[in-house]
């Protein structure tokens, strides 16, 4: 039952993006910017934990 419910929301979700793509494509890239801006910054908080650990962690 559970996999149907992932399914179901995996397909939602999808429907969703290919609506707000189609309906209004500059906002869809304004989303897509935010979405890498945030994956970036992400990368950039584990990049600089990671160094401060290298480097003795003080």
């Amino acid at each position: 039952m559970a996999v149907n419910g992932k399914k179901i929301a995996v397909y939602v979700l999808v429907v969703f993006i290919l609506y707000v793509i189609i309906t209004d494509p500059e906002k869809a890239a304004e989303y897509v910017e935010i979405g890498f801006e945030g994956i970036s910054d992400a990368a950039k908080a584990v990049g600089d934990f990671f160094t401060w650990l290298a480097d003795g962690a003080h």
